[in-house]
This record gives structure tokens, C-alpha cells and sequence, in this order.
């Protein structure tokens, strides 16, 4: 990594910046700039000084501009990070993992109605599920190509099958800075949208394969009701297909059940606390004291839907590290990006798990 020398980086700083004066303090170097459409500029003096020690940020001092550059200790990275192989070992065993779960489920469903061979099936709920949870991942990476952001290759977290959900999604890690509240918003809302799209496109499928069976029949065969809640998309996609009204039994499929993971990752994703990706949306836009106050309405709305683990997690991680922070902090959102925001907290609505007494 290169180490530029104060002069270097007067000489970068001026070549992109229009610079009024400059000081140094603290081992920093000050540059008062009397750029006001600052922003783009920024983005390409971030870029750089992306290969060297120096990083700069946006300051408002009395009413004017300034530049901060300040050189940073390089933390060498976990092994986890650096070992190439990982990524690759934790998407085989996720893959694994939902197989096996998938060929329980179809097998089980099976003692019920026939819904095929259970390694068919296993297969497709595997393809649905990764499918969602890649294309979220995916939403997340084209939009970090398109700030030219580099980063990790997505990592697949295993979860537990037949047991429960047999992987908890995946996450991809920037090595870098964020540089503005533009490019921090449009990569976290690029992820949730990509894999809502698929997931739906699931659910639609799952809801108009779903088998359905008389009250009748499930009572004699002891079948137990869904407990898992039900989301508003998962409702209206069975509504469509003549499939959410009374004196029957929805058989959850596993086709249905990946898109009620889909949904539900969604969900969690879309709020807006700690690093998920509704809160770096909600850090840039309320600003870091409101979004503290989000992250705990949002502790407190998982705790109203029984989710006690995910909670507690959410409020330990936020407590060690509450967000983002760019390095750009000044610059505004386009009014586009409100709008934006305003949908998906429409579309977190329609995610949540609701209790079986609250819908129709």
C-alpha cells in the first residue's frame, strides 16, 4: 500500500478540489475548499487515495468546506477473510444443508399428499431458496460494481436444517470506505429488492402448485397449522390462486416454505437498526442519533413477534458497533432516495410474519 508524502497529497487534494488554504494538525492535513457541488468531486479524490494510507472526509467547519486527510493504521486482515477457499466451503455446505433439509420436507409432505420424489423436489427448493437469498447477495455486488466499490465474494451462512432454517442468507464484506450517503443507500437497497423480485416469483409458483386438502382430512390426520406467521405477499399470492379462504388446508410445500424464508430474511434486512441493510438506509437518511433510536423500535418489534434470539443479537452487535459511517456525511440524498425508502418500509410491511389472528 502506498504511503504518499505531504506534498503528494496537497498535490491530489488540488487536483480535484479547489483549495482555499490548508493546515496541518494532529498528524492531519486541513484543506478549506470553496467547491459547494462537492459531492462527485469527492467520489473521485476518494478513489485516489483508495491504494494508499490516507483517507479523506468531508467536514463543515463555520459554515464552509473542508477536507480532512488523515493517514490510518492498516489492520491486517482475519484469516478468515483472507482464506480464499471459504466462501466457496461455506456455499457447498449451505447447498448441502438445504438439500437435506428440502428432501425432509418433501418426503414428510409426501406421507400426506404426493407432491413428487423427494430429491426432485429437494433440488428445486434448493434452486428457489439459494436462488433468493444469491440474488439478494447479487442486487448487493452490481451496485457496488457500479460505485466502482471492491469487495468479498458473497458468504453463505449455514443454518439448521430439518430443525429449523437451513441457512440464516449471506453477506458480502467492502474492503474500503463508504464514500457518500448516495453510494452507502443504493448498494444497501439494491440487495432487498433483487431478492424480494424472486422471492414473490416463488411464492407465486408455490402458491398455485400448493395441494390443499379438507378441514376434514387435516383433522384426521392430526396435521399441525402453520405457526410461523404469515406474510401479506404470502396471503394475497395464495388469494390469487383461490387458496386463503375457509373450510380447507393450504399444504406448506417446501417450494412455499423458501419463500416464507425469503420474505422473512427480507424483512429482517429492510429493518431499520444496527448494519442490516435498513439500517445503513435509515443512518444516512435520519442521521446517526435517529437511527440509534430505529435500531431499538426495531429490537422492540422483533421481541412483539416472539423473535427473542435475533433481538438480543441485533441490540449486542448494535451496542459494539452501530453503523456506517461515510466519509461523506454532508452531502444530501436526491428526493428520489426518500421515495425509495418510503416503498420499502411498504414492502417490509408486506414481509412481516403476522400472527395466524391477525389476518382474515
Amino acid at each position: 500500500m502506498k504511503s504518499p508524502s505531504s506534498e503528494e497529497v496537497s498535490s491530489m487534494v488540488s487536483s480535484v478540489m479547489t483549495v482555499e488554504s490548508v493546515q496541518a494538525y494532529d498528524g492531519a492535513m486541513r484543506f478549506a475548499i470553496s467547491d459547494r457541488d462537492f459531492e462527485d468531486r469527492f467520489v473521485r479524490l476518494a478513489r485516489l487515495f483508495d491504494e494508499t494510507d490516507v483517507v479523506c472526509s468531508v467536514k463543515s467547519d463555520d459554515g464552509g468546506i473542508v477536507i480532512v486527510a488523515r493517514r490510518i493504521e492498516q489492520r491486517p486482515q482475519g484469516w478468515f477473510f483472507r482464506t480464499t477457499w471459504i466462501p466457496h466451503a461455506l456455499f457447498a455446505v449451505v447447498i448441502l444443508f438445504v438439500m437435506i433439509d428440502g428432501y425432509y420436507k418433501a418426503a414428510n409432505t409426501n406421507n400426506v399428499v404426493h407432491i413428487g420424489d423427494p430429491l426432485v423436489v429437494a433440488a428445486v427448493y434448493t434452486a428457489a431458496l439459494v436462488g433468493i437469498l444469491g440474488t439478494h447477495e447479487l442486487g448487493h455486488l452490481v451496485m457496488s460494481w457500479r460505485h466502482k466499490l471492491r469487495t468479498t465474494w458473497p458468504y453463505f451462512i449455514p443454518g439448521l436444517p430439518i430443525i429449523g432454517i437451513p441457512t440464516f442468507g449471506a453477506f458480502i464484506r467492502t474492503q474500503g470506505v463508504t464514500v457518500n450517503r448516495t453510494i452507502l443507500f443504493n448498494v444497501a437497497i439494491g440487495g432487498p429488492i433483487a431478492g424480494l423480485v424472486v422471492a414473490i416469483a416463488v411464492m407465486l409458483i408455490g402458491a398455485y402448485t400448493a395441494p390443499v386438502i379438507s378441514l376434514e382430512e387435516a383433522a384426521e390426520l392430526d396435521l399441525q397449522t402453520w405457526q410461523l406467521g404469515q406474510p401479506l405477499f404470502m396471503y394475497a399470492a395464495l388469494d390469487i390462486f383461490g387458496k386463503a379462504g375457509e373450510g380447507y388446508t393450504v399444504i406448506v410445500t417446501p417450494l412455499i416454505f423458501a419463500a416464507w424464508v425469503g420474505f422473512f430474511i427480507t424483512f429482517l434486512n429492510m429493518l431499520p437498526a444496527w448494519q442490516l441493510d435498513g439500517g445503513h438506509m435509515a443512518r444516512v437518511l435520519m442521521g446517526q442519533k435517529a437511527h440509534k433510536y430505529a435500531t431499538y423500535a426495531s429490537v422492540g418489534v422483533l421481541a412483539l413477534l416472539g423473535y427473542y434470539p435475533m433481538a438480543i443479537f441485533i441490540l449486542v452487535l448494535a451496542s459494539r458497533n452501530p453503523g456506517a459511517e461515510p466519509l461523506d456525511d454532508i452531502s444530501p440524498l436526491k428526493p428520489r432516495h426518500k421515495l425509495a425508502y418510503a416503498m420499502i418500509v411498504g414492502l417490509a410491511v408486506l414481509c412481516v410474519p403476522l400472527p395466524p389472528q391477525v389476518l382474515p
